[in-house]
């Protein structure tokens, strides 16, 4: 293995390896914003849980578990998102060393390179799309429950003459 220590080369090399480094950077930014989604959809069906637990009216228990059939499987996609998001950062990665090594060895990884950034690419996509059908299910499951049912008409207040 020929190493290349000559430093335009090895400034080449370090610049060919930080251009995937911007992508590391939107995948952290879209991990912490879905690991605080999990982190929200956790606390809510702990609240939803814990409430069906102690409740006898049989309607909200109906509607609470139904709420937490939903909120599992936003959970789950927020947790595929989140591995998605992690292969990705891995595939990244090994794109950098690979583009790396190419630069100051002998080593010819040109295509795996390319095959590895093209699947952290493709899996940061699929992570894109999951986080997106996550976020309509959000909206979806918004049940305006108290907006079905007519309000009350207020009392007017009985003003004698």
């Amino acid at each position: 293995m020929n190493l290349a220590f000559d430093s335009s080369t090895i400034t080449h090399s370090i610049q060919l390896a930080v251009a995937p480094v911007f992508l590391l950077t939107a995948v952290a930014g879209m991990i912490g914003a879905v690991a605080g989604r999990l982190a929200r959809i956790i606390d809510r069906a702990r609240v939803v849980e814990d409430r069906a637990r102690h409740t006898d009216e049989a309607d909200f228990r109906e509607r609470a578990l139904l709420e937490l059939g939903y909120l599992r499987t936003r959970g789950r996609m927020a947790n595929g998102c989140i591995g998605l998001l992690t292969l990705c950062g891995f595939l990244i990665g090994v794109t950098i060393i690979l583009l790396f090594l190419g630069e100051t060895t002998d080593f010819r990884g040109h295509t795996w390179a390319l095959g590895s950034f093209l699947s952290g690419v493709l899996s940061f996509l699929l992570a894109l799309v999951l986080f997106f059908v996550e976020t309509v299910m959000a909206t979806r499951i918004l049940n305006f429950h108290m907006l079905r049912t007519p309000a009350p008409a207020p009392k007017s207040a009985n003003l004698q003459p």
